[in-house]
């Protein structure tokens, strides 16, 4: 007859509610995918819907059109009017009795030399050039977040099985302990072990499934897509130092900044030179003969020193600080990649570290646990330890693997182009 604690646990160990199936949460409003996402196809739908590129190509097309305009001469100014009109006396208001009143219409132009109207266009197109960079720059952006979202989506899913696996073992061993128990070759103490074990391990399984359902929304974010299964990421490559800084963004952008500052510049030097406006105007009179006029319009810089040329230094100054910035973002475009470099090489070395030290022997010590218990030589606790120290060790390396992976893309997609492009 057992004993009376004995029959207590058995009762109590019989009355713990089986685990439900965990099932993923869902949302009605969420899109159903039948399909798995693939990394490329992720990247490409990624920029296919980027605001940011929609307001950078809004951008390009508004400069764009300003450039067309720039290098035309501005629009020729009607002019009409009344000369020498009499006030006061008998001919007052009168249009017809003063031969000196005569009514004028003409047009003038103010005229641009080639030169200047070249420097306008040189400095509009510049502004092109620049928002195009910024363009370039919305991708990359796009690209770069999207390979992240994904890695950390896929990721997490890999550590769900790990974790239901996990869950898995905790439950077998459970439901043994029990029948051991119930056959009087186990004890209570196992039982009560591997329960709170079997809870532990729900609760973490729960709580990388919702590491896993937040890496789906941030991936949703940039794709549209609320992927079901990812496909895993290809091996990426990452670029040359000097590709990587030649098409980092900051660099991109800061570069045409540049061009920018000198073409303003060299488009404000040129106002040094006046612009000359010419007139032509009719003049017609009443009992005598209509009137012809020529008139040319030429402004006096009195004061260049105090004006156009301060205009031209302050625009220079510019230059100065666009070289400056370019300068800065080019150093840290090399010492972000030194660091990614730095740090893949290193993530390497503790995986492969990591894998020798930790999860082989891991592994062995299932092994060993298993053929402990199996000649009834060792605890149902100790295999079920000895399996989640293997499920811990290759979670832990399987976090390695994402940051090292996380660490190429950032090396093959900071930069504007992929690393195919430049092959």
């Amino acid at each position: 007859m057992l004993p009376r604690y004995f029959l207590v646990v058995t009762c109590a160990a019989a009355l713990v509610p089986m685990p439900a199936v965990s099932q993923p949460m869902t949302h009605e409003a969420a899109p159903v995918v039948t399909e798995s996402l693939t990394f490329d196809r992720a990247l490409e739908l990624a920029v296919q819907r980027s605001q940011s590129a929609r307001a950078a190509r809004a951008s390009m097309a508004s400069a764009s059109q300003s450039a067309r305009v720039a290098g035309q001469l501005p629009d020729p100014t009607l002019r009409a009017g009344i000369d020498n009109l009499p006030v006061t006396g008998p001919d007052r208001l009168s249009t017809t009795r003063d031969s000196m009143t005569m009514k004028r219409i003409g047009i003038s132009q103010e005229w641009l030399s080639a030169e200047k109207r070249a420097a306008r266009t040189a400095a509009a197109q510049a502004l092109v050039s620049r928002e195009e960079a910024q363009l370039k720059a919305s991708v990359a952006e796009a690209r770069l977040q999207t390979s992240l979202a994904y890695l950390d989506a896929f990721y997490a899913g890999e550590a769900l099985k790990l974790a239901q696996l996990m869950q898995h073992h905790a439950r077998e061993e459970f439901e043994a302990s029990r029948a051991r128990l119930a056959s009087s070759s186990g004890s209570s103490s196992e039982v009560l072990a591997l329960t709170g074990a079997r809870a532990m391990a729900e609760d973490e399984s729960t709580e990388i499934h919702q590491q896993q359902a937040a890496a789906q929304v941030a991936l949703q974010r940039w794709s549209g897509v609320a992927a079901g299964e990812l496909a895993a990421a290809p091996q990426m490559g990452g670029l040359s130092e000097e590709a990587f800084v030649e098409g980092h963004p900051s660099v991109l952008v800061k570069q045409q900044e540049v061009q920018v500052a000198r073409l303003e510049a060299a488009s404000t030097a040129s106002n040094r030179r006046p612009n000359w406006t010419w007139e032509a105007s009719y003049g017609q009179r009443s009992g005598y003969s209509d009137m012809v006029s020529v008139v040319v319009s030429i402004p006096l810089p009195v004061a260049p020193g105090e004006r156009q040329n301060r205009e031209t230094v302050a625009k220079l100054s510019l230059i100065d600080k666009a070289e400056a910035d370019l300068a800065e973002a080019r150093r840290a475009a090399h010492a972000e990649y030194e660091t990614l470099v730095r740090n893949s090489h290193l993530l390497d070395e503790r995986i492969e570290r990591y894998r020798e030290g930790v999860v082989l022997p891991a592994q062995q010590r299932v092994a060993a646990a298993t053929a402990s218990y199996r000649s009834n030589q060792g605890t149902l606790m100790t295999l079920f330890e000895a399996r989640r120290a293997e499920v811990e060790a290759q979670r832990k390396q399987l976090t390695l693997q994402r940051d090292l992976a996380k660490t190429m893309a950032q090396l093959a997609y900071r930069a504007w182009w992929a690393p195919r492009d430049t092959q």
